[in-house]
């Protein structure tokens, strides 16, 4: 355990980055507040096991996290697995399943994802974000166009008049809810795989995180996030590694 905890913080902090543009997993209230939300309990929950202090790292989205995995800035984060991801970053087996999906506008013909992926479609995305990177390499006919930021996605659709934007379900849902003339498709065209996630400098430490997020899975500490944080929509996988 001594020998995780000098590797996962050598500066004797653990450095943990917080994606605000998921705002499943995290969220900023007050300005002057620190953030909260499934990811930032998960790593005070971390840290405590190794009785260490914790120093949030913000970034506006997880393409500002990947790119700043070889900057030594964060030694830990909460990202999406994916292929292109791991050229730099090591992801744990996921503790949190998410859906990708589409919001379109309530008179569109789209009733399947197989309808968005036409000639003519043009879906907006966050640059860098794990459905950006799933669509860039899944669709055939339609056009991506990137946001700066995973938020940015609807403002893009809606003032391009874009054919659809794609995101994570739940913040889409809502967006959909609270805004006339909008809604979701029913068919998820991703699961989005949440990990835990440490540069590939760390990825020694593969069998020690994987088992603390085991262990937090079977403790029920990781339903009871997705319970007190109102992120049901979230999916906690039943057994781990799937």
């Amino acid at each position: 355990m001594k020998e995780i905890k000098q590797s996962l913080a050598p500066y004797g902090t653990l450095r943990a980055a917080i994606n605000l543009g998921n705002n499943v997993l995290a969220e900023q209230g007050d300005e002057n507040a620190p953030p909260s939300g499934i990811s930032v309990e998960l790593v005070r929950q971390i840290a405590s096991d190794f009785d260490l202090p914790v120093e949030y790292v913000i970034f506006n989205s997880a393409r500002e996290v990947v790119e700043a995995a070889g900057q030594d800035v964060w030694d830990i984060a909460f990202l999406a697995r994916d292929p292109k991801r791991a050229e730099a970053i090591w992801f744990s087996e996921p503790y949190l399943l998410i859906e990708g999906s589409y919001l379109v506008r309530e008179e569109s013909d789209f009733q399947s994802n197989a309808d968005v992926d036409q000639p003519g479609t043009r879906i907006a995305v966050g640059k860098g974000a794990a459905y950006d990177l799933y669509l860039s390499r899944t669709l055939e006919f339609a056009t991506l166009l990137r946001a700066s930021t995973t938020p940015g996605a609807v403002d893009l659709f809606i003032e391009q008049k874009l054919e659809a934007a794609a995101g994570v379900r739940q913040p889409l849902q809502a967006f959909a809810e609270q805004t006339p003339g909008f809604r979701v498709l029913s068919e998820s065209f991703m699961t989005i795989e949440q990990t835990v996630a440490l540069p590939v400098r760390y990825a020694a430490l593969e069998v020690g995180i994987n088992q603390i997020i085991s262990e937090n899975l079977q403790s029920g500490f990781i339903h009871a996030l997705v319970d007190r944080f109102d992120k049901r929509q979230a999916i906690v996988p039943e057994t781990f590694g799937t």
